[in-house]
This record gives C-alpha cells, structure tokens and sequence, in this order.
C-alpha cells in the first residue's frame, strides 16, 4: 500500500498546478505534462505540472502527480547515468529538473516486451485487427492480449505537436519522415534497449514487470546523444505486478495496473478513445490513479514518497529564487 492517503490527496485536489508562467526564467515551451523554460546560460528548467495526457490530449489535473513522476524520474536518472547519459543537473524543487539543454531528437524511442495497449497505436490493437507487422517487426500468429513478445521490439513513433497523433514506425519510415541521421537514430536505439533491460531488471528485483516505455533523447551543443525528459515513470511506462500476472493471463484477465493504463481503461469505459468531447475526470477516480502512481513509484525505488502540500505556485517562486532573477 502507497505510503501516502486518500485524504492527503484530497487536500491536494484544491491547489494543482495546471500551468506555470514565470516569463524571466526564459523562452517557453508548453508540453503535454511538463513547462520548459530555455535560460539565457544554455541550461533548461523543466517544471512537472499535474496535467494528465492520454490518447494524445491534456485531460485535467491529477492531485501531486507532478511531484510524483519528478520524484522518480530524477531516481532513474540518478541510477543509469552510468549506462546512459542524460541531461539532468540539478532538482531544485519537488516538480523541477535543471537540466543542459538539447535539441531533441524528432522520435520517441518506444520499447515493448508484451503484447498489449488500448491506444489506436499500440500494438495490440494493430494485431488484433489482424496486422502482423509492427514498425518493421514480423509478429507470429496464435498470441494472446498481455502475451509476453518474443522479444524485445523497438516500436519508434514520430512526435506529434498538440492534438495531433503519434505515428508508430519503422527505422526506415522514421528516417524518411524526419531525415535524421541514421547514426544518430541507431545511437538513440541503442540507449533505449539498454535502459529499458536494466529497467526491467531492477523492477524484477521489486516485484514488478516493466511492460513498454518510451524515451526521448536529444542532442547537446557538443553532438551527445544523452536521454531526456522522463524515465520508466508511471506516465511514460506501463507496468504489471510480477506475483498475479500469470494467473490473469491465464485467466484472460486484463493484469494489476499501476500506471495511466488506469485512466485509460476509464476513459474507454466512458467511450473516449480520442475523439469527441473529453470526459470530466471525477475526483475519486484522479486519487485512485495517483494512489497507483505512488505505489508502482515506491516499490521501484524503495523509498517512501513524501509529498509537498504547499502551494506550488508560491512554493515555485521561492525555490526558483535564483533563476527568476528575485
């Protein structure tokens, strides 16, 4: 059980940080989850805000769930910067990373060990409408929903702009469409294959099985490819408990999730897949879904998740103090 209650989540559903706006910190960039701010001395601060994305659109807010991914995204960027490096520098306050700035890389780096999804990109959806071909990969007939793949696939996607789709490709496809290098594609894959092996190591360790991610990797000054963004958070990743999947599996029984597949099964039950107007998130729903982030974020990491219950805008201004110029 996640170290942190209900009802704390609950205090926490009045204060979300759903935007930020501080105009000396630099040029801004909106993302679905994160505000990033460019400085004038080539360092970049990312701010995790509350927002939840799923089917390729901004859907609300869930309650300290801004703390939670930076808190273990900064973890896993801590534990593999031996394996790969990344642009991490400084975590200033609990929804911030100071990081180098890069050019980010026209793809996202997604890697999946099991045939599963809800999304219109994944790859179970494509398999049971009958494809057996999946970015560039030959898929055999006779697998189930939640089977474990063959093996490991790098399944690359385009990266859409705001409210447009991500595309799933092949190398090939991904080169023809965006023109990167295909040096700098092949080392970006080759990042993404071993952090995604030493991710589902150490969440073996804990009891839980590291299903698909993606990564994003860019491009510093110096012509490194380093890892950015996020890493094997509960947004970017999809995860399973170790102890009850085989008998769901056998038993056709979607496995225990703590990730966004949660509100992304709630979202279908509603009828929502991307299209037409956003179903409105009840509260009970946003603290159940975070209750499963801190879950799947405490066993990952062993540590307790402590959250900060003040109110991140002025919270904000004070930790970042020194950047703002004040």
């Amino acid at each position: 059980m996640p170290t942190v209650s209900a009802d704390t989540l609950r205090r926490a559903l009045a204060h979300p940080l759903a935007a930020t706006d501080f105009p000396t910190l630099g040029k801004k960039y909106e993302g679905k989850v994160r505000d990033n701010y460019t400085l004038a001395d080539g360092r970049r601060v990312l701010v995790t805000t509350d927002r939840i994305s799923a089917f390729d659109h901004v859907l609300g807010t869930l309650p300290l769930k801004g703390q939670v991914l930076n808190f273990v995204a900064a973890w896993w960027f801590e534990k593999t910067r031996h394996l790969a490096p990344n642009h991490v520098l400084d975590v200033p306050d609990p929804n911030v990373l100071v990081a180098r700035e890069c050019r980010p890389l026209p793809v996202e780096m997604v890697v999946r060990a099991y045939l599963t999804g809800t999304t219109s990109t994944s790859i179970w959806v494509h398999y049971e409408r009958g494809a057996r071909e999946f970015c560039g990969h030959a898929l055999p007939d006779g697998l189930r929903k939640h089977e474990r793949l063959p093996e490991l696939l790098l399944t690359p996607s385009t990266k859409a702009a705001h409210g447009d789709h991500d595309v799933s490709a092949s190398r090939a496809e991904i080169l023809a469409l965006t023109g990167m290098p295909p040096a700098e594609f092949d080392r970006a894959a080759e990042l993404a294959m071993t952090l995604f092996r030493e991710g589902q190591r150490i969440c073996a360790e804990r009891g839980l099985i590291l299903v698909d991610t993606k990564y994003e990797l860019g491009k510093t000054p110096d012509g490194e490819i380093v890892v950015i963004d996020e890493i094997h958070t509960p947004d970017s990743s999809r995860f399973w408990y170790v102890k009850s999947y085989a008998e769901r599996f056998a038993a056709g029984e979607d496995p225990e999730s703590f990730d966004k597949e949660y509100v992304r099964r709630w979202l279908v039950e509603q009828g929502f897949r991307g299209e037409g107007p956003i179903p409105s998130i009840p509260d009970d729903v946003k603290i159940e879904a975070v209750l499963r982030y801190i879950e799947a974020v405490e066993q990952i990491t062993g540590q307790p998740f402590v959250p900060n219950l003040e109110e991140p805008q002025a919270r904000l201004r004070k930790n970042l103090a020194p950047l703002l110029g004040s």
